[in-house]
């Protein structure tokens, strides 16, 4: 594919922000699908209609559940004309949470389907390396994770690591997750949190529910366990959150609460609020009453520009959800791209 088109800014899209990341968007390359229908854990037959079906060992959704195929999800110059569409010039790029491997009880598939999809996600950034940026996977729960996330940032090199919320079984908190989580704040490594589960999946099977509700409630219950198992405790991971933080900034006041009064929930010196205090966000919430109270309660300088792109369910329009904030231009620039940028250890626009 070809990498050096030049596309203008949109009409409606000022050029001054071309220097706009998102870090929220999402690649199912077409090799990987491949190869997991060479092993019989995908059916590519409605590829050219948008759907994909994963084995649920590798989606953690169920059987012959229709997955939706953007074909930006693996054709990078339909996804470039996208991005010059709402005026982003880089994508932060990660597999979606169906191709985790979070639910698997093989540990081999889990590390198989992770260590290939991070080699066809370096292929698939590698088309466009000025525009897009990859975000490698681990199999979380596994012994060995921290061996491929560094292989994905020295080997492949990968810009960052997306976690999703468990794996093998295990929560985040999970010593076996220990080498992980000190590798990646060692290395200030860039961590995306994706939710890879919902919480009582029977009472979300209708209505789209598990990612209407069920997947903001799977972030701060993640979270959650990342503060009281005093993993951010010893770690100060460099960790964004996907969907605002999805319920956990409502629950800062409880836990705070909690940690005060429940002698179990004091397993940390300060209370949770200064641990999710130093955490990122994302712009994914889709309301700007919401957007703005995130902004209020954790500030300019953690909150990135996140869309979920290209699913349906994501920000189709997000400068102006960024510029409806009324902001100064070094805040609206700041959440737009430079916070990013930033963190991500890339130029930062001026």
């Amino acid at each position: 594919m070809s990498v050096n088109v030049v596309r203008s800014a949109p009409e409606h899209v000022a050029t001054s922000d071309i220097g706009a990341l998102d870090v929220h968007a999402h690649a199912m390359p077409l090799p990987l699908l491949q190869r997991l229908a060479d092993r019989g854990l995908a059916e590519l037959d409605e590829v050219p209609t948008g759907i994909v079906r994963l084995d649920p060992r590798v989606s953690g959704v169920g059987p012959r559940a229709p997955l939706p195929l953007a074909r930006s999800m693996y054709d990078v110059d339909v996804r470039l004309s996208e991005m010059d569409e709402v005026g982003v010039h880089r994508h932060a790029v990660s597999l979606p949470p169906f191709l985790f491997a979070s639910t698997a009880e093989d540990q081999e598939l889990a590390t198989r389907v992770v260590a290939e999809g991070n080699e066809d996600l370096a292929t698939y950034v590698a088309d466009a390396p000025e525009r897009l940026l990859g975000l490698g996977s681990v199999a979380l729960g596994w012994p060995g994770a921290a061996d491929e996330a560094r292989r994905a940032l020295d080997d492949l090199g990968l810009a960052g690591i997306a976690i999703g919320s468990r794996g093998g079984g295990r929560d985040l908190d999970d010593p076996v997750n220990d080498d992980l989580w000190a590798l990646l704040s060692e290395r200030r490594t860039f961590v995306f949190l994706h939710p890879s589960g919902v919480p009582d999946p029977q009472r979300q099977k209708d209505f789209w529910l598990p990612q209407l509700v069920g997947y903001p409630m799977e972030t701060a219950l993640a979270v959650a366990r990342l503060v009281f198992g005093r993993v951010l405790d010893r770690f100060p991971l460099t960790l964004c959150l996907a969907h605002g933080g999805g319920c956990l900034p409502s629950l800062r006041g409880r836990l705070d609460m909690g940690w005060e009064r429940k002698d179990v929930a004091r397993t940390t010196a300060v209370p949770p609020s200064e641990f999710t205090d130093r955490l990122y966000y994302d712009t994914a919430v889709f309301s700007p009453v919401l957007l703005r109270r995130l902004v209020e309660d954790v500030g300019v300088g953690h909150v990135l520009l996140g869309t979920d792109h290209p699913f349906e369910l994501g920000d189709r329009t997000p400068i102006e959800t960024v510029r409806a904030l009324g902001l100064d231009e070094t805040d609206e620039r700041s959440i737009l791209g430079g916070n990013a940028a930033e963190l991500l250890a890339l130029p930062v626009p001026s």
